[in-house]
């Protein structure tokens, strides 16, 4: 996480008021996180910074597209993901992030990382169920989705072996005759 210094933002010498970052988040990125699901990104991160006398609001808003592989065809495509995350930082006596919308730093601190939060960000915006958009409309045409078409279990097939032996059927109607 060395490399991350570009995410700090300097708070002690702004101003009141808002202040917009902007970051560009590539595969670099998250190989400093050692995540390795996504083979790119282009995901545009833009943080309204709101500093106040006594806290600092920061309304993240992240959207591009993420490069993974489908999970039924393993063919890889562009997902795109958007995703927004309000953050208060309030200052007190020694740090503490174990709330999810509250930040506390220490009163001497004068920067704060907002490459962990970023991060997050695009990860929990990405969809657990990875569907390429060409299977979800048909147009797909893969050996994956055609394995997959001739192992499906017909219908048809299930409802003849669900019929039962009729000497089976008289011993049910025991269990409604009361």
């Amino acid at each position: 996480m060395k490399d991350l210094k570009e995410f700090n933002i300097p708070f002690v010498g702004l101003k009141e008021g808002s202040h917009l970052f902007e970051y560009q988040i590539g595969k670099t990125f998250f190989e400093a996180f050692q995540f390795d699901e996504f083979n790119s990104a282009n995901v545009k991160a833009d943080i309204t910074f709101t500093k106040k006398s006594t806290l600092i609001e920061l309304a993240f808003n992240i959207s591009g597209t993420v490069n993974v592989p489908c999970d039924i065809t393993n063919e890889l495509f562009d997902l795109p993901i958007n995703g927004n995350l309000d953050l208060v930082v309030k200052f007190g006596h020694e740090f503490n992030d174990e709330h999810d919308e509250i930040l506390i730093l220490p009163h001497e601190a004068y920067q704060v990382n907002v490459a962990q939060y970023i991060y997050e960000l695009i990860v929990l915006s990405t969809p657990s169920k990875r569907v390429h958009p060409n299977v979800v409309d048909g147009t797909m045409q893969s050996d994956a989705l055609r394995k997959l078409e001739e192992l499906r279990i017909n219908e048809e097939k299930t409802v003849e072996e669900e019929s039962t032996d009729p000497r089976w059927d008289k011993l049910k109607d025991l269990l409604t005759d009361k």
